[in-house]
């Protein structure tokens, strides 16, 4: 497939895989652990922070879908509420995969013709074309993913892409 919605499906889909190897193969406690204090920020807020940010931008502003922010119980944006469990890990990823299935799903509607198309969100208050929302989710990710490879070597030493 080619083209410039091709082109953001191919950077969001190496990005989010880099997500998941980057959390490969740890315990609860590992993905739990904040490597940098003092931040809050660790592979699991990663990924309940990435499930909020593909939840607002796809189900919030392209779908409208109304209704609570995912993950906005710890007012740190999915970072701060992280449990060292196997069910905080199970929960966190099953959000996480939800929403990227959601927002792939909507990404199967849209032509390359539809990137220029304008939304308005956050109470009608904000307005951004898709193509704008699409290279915010890559730069979010790729941002994000940087985290993840300075996270996962603190815990373990493991180092690349």
């Amino acid at each position: 497939m080619t083209g410039e919605l091709a082109n953001y499906r191919d950077y969001l889909s190496h990005y989010r895989e880099t997500l998941e190897r980057k959390c490969a193969g740890l315990t609860p406690e590992q993905l739990a652990s904040r490597s940098v204090p003092p931040s809050s920020m660790s592979l699991l807020g990663l990924v309940r922070h990435l499930a909020r940010v593909e939840h607002f931008w796809f189900q919030r502003a392209l779908v409208e879908v109304d209704g609570d922010r995912l993950h906005d119980d710890d007012g740190d944006a999915g970072f701060a509420q992280v449990e060292p469990t196997e069910e905080a890990v199970s929960l966190a990823w099953a959000s996480w995969r939800e929403q990227v299935a959601l927002a792939d799903q909507w990404l199967d509607s849209v032509t390359d013709e539809g990137m220029g198309q304008v939304v308005t969100f956050r109470s009608g208050t904000d307005t951004a074309s898709v193509r704008d929302i699409l290279v915010h989710m890559v730069e979010e990710y790729a941002r994000h993913c940087g985290h993840a490879d300075l996270l996962r070597e603190c815990i373990d030493g493991a180092t690349g892409e």
